[in-house]
């Protein structure tokens, strides 16, 4: 009983949206009003593990099947997860989680403990063009893949691509931005990646599209890119520098100048925050092993550092609450094969994983913004905005 009580004397501090909670046959009115949501729980969670970490003590219930949800989990999860500076973290106990060492090996198997789950999997949920980040909705109406195609298109019209330029993309994924750019724009372009099926599935469709003459694609740490002796007119990353680590922004950033031609310009399109933090425990323990958002500010900053100039900054942080909002719907249909492919835990945890990613853009606990800059100053590109 004492345990209990412990343990919704913690939940009340979460009162800016009234829910219930139910456990032992009673029921716990948090917050004032008609509940928007209901906890169930079947297993006492230790208070613990709450105070030492309250993200990795719930998702772990709810993975373990020991916390439900009545209703939509992400009506539930948005009503509660703007509250997230009331969490607790622990750091010093969770030291070794949350700042994982950013060495080449360590973050070549974080990345591929993500992308390396199966192609199999990621194609139950994502649209047709294996775009895994935030899409671009145009109109109200927009599909899921129309919102893909159009931030590619919106991502090359930034880029002021002309025939024959060498475009490299940084963590370019399963290859559909630089497919289009090579289609579109008749440029060169690179690939790099350090997941081995992305790798594999991106040379399968550039031989598909007999893009070969324009196209390659290299299992390649960005560290590794000043060695190559390239040069590129135009550079894009888009959803990996979350991967690199705070403490390696600046070399990132360095190597990308590197490789740069004088006035070229870079669109980095990243997940961002309004301040530094360290990260939370249960998306790096579960979900991206390694992961670092980093603040706009820091990344300006460190831009600051290579003779980056800055033309523009975009914020498209309620597209990826809706892309997310799209990727769950796809991967709820896809829940039983998914328990098939790896078992229910699994299912649990990314149906969490993805929700939860929707309710904290939506709360603007996270944001996605797109940088574009030039490498020095650039006199010849257009003096107002040449990209809808």
């Amino acid at each position: 009983m004492l345990e209990e009580n412990v343990l919704v004397s913690f939940l009340r501090k979460f009162d800016e949206q009234p829910f219930l909670v139910k456990m032992n046959g009673k029921e716990y009115l948090i917050g004032e009003g008609k509940p928007t949501f209901t906890v169930k729980i079947h297993k006492m969670i230790p208070i613990k593990d709450l105070v030492t970490s309250t993200s990795l003590a719930l998702g772990e219930a709810y993975m373990d099947g020991n916390l439900e949800i009545e209703g939509n989990l992400y009506e539930a999860l948005n009503h509660f997860l703007g509250q997230m500076d009331k969490f607790s973290t622990d750091q010093k106990a969770l030291k070794k989680l949350i700042f994982s060492s950013p060495a080449k090996k360590n973050q070549e198997k974080e990345v591929r403990s993500h992308y390396d789950i199966g192609d199999d999997f990621y194609k139950l949920w994502l649209d047709e063009t294996l775009s895994y980040s935030c899409g671009y909705f145009r109109r109200e109406d927009d599909t899921l893949y129309q919102a893909q195609v159009n931030k590619v298109d919106h991502i090359l019209e930034k880029l002021y691509l002309k025939e024959g330029m060498n475009l490299l993309d940084i963590g370019c994924g399963w290859g559909f931005l630089l497919i289009e750019a090579a289609k579109k724009y008749q440029v060169h372009g690179t690939g790099i990646t350090l997941s081995e099926e992305q790798y594999r599935e991106f040379r399968h469709r550039i031989q598909e599209e007999g893009l070969e003459d324009l196209l390659s694609v290299e299992l390649m740490d960005y560290r590794d890119l000043p060695k190559t002796g390239k040069k590129f007119d135009r550079v894009v990353s888009v959803g990996m520098v979350e991967h690199v680590g705070r403490d390696n922004h600046q070399l990132f950033l360095d190597c990308v100048n590197q490789v740069m031609e004088p006035g070229g310009l870079f669109l980095l399109h990243f997940i961002s925050a309004l301040k530094e933090h360290p990260g939370d425990p249960w998306i790096k323990k579960y979900i991206f092993p390694g992961g670092m958002i980093p603040s706009l500010r820091e990344m300006l900053s460190d831009m600051a550092e290579d003779n980056f100039h800055t033309l523009d900054i975009e914020n498209l942080r309620l597209h990826y609450n809706k892309t997310l909002l799209c990727w769950e719907e796809n991967y709820k249909k896809h829940i039983p094969e998914v328990r098939k492919m790896f078992d229910d835990r699994f299912a649990r945890m990314w149906d969490l994983y993805l929700s939860s990613c929707a309710a904290t853009f939506r709360n603007g606990v996270i944001d996605l913004h797109q940088i574009l800059v030039t490498k020095g100053i650039n006199n010849q590109l257009p003096a107002v905005r040449w990209y809808s």
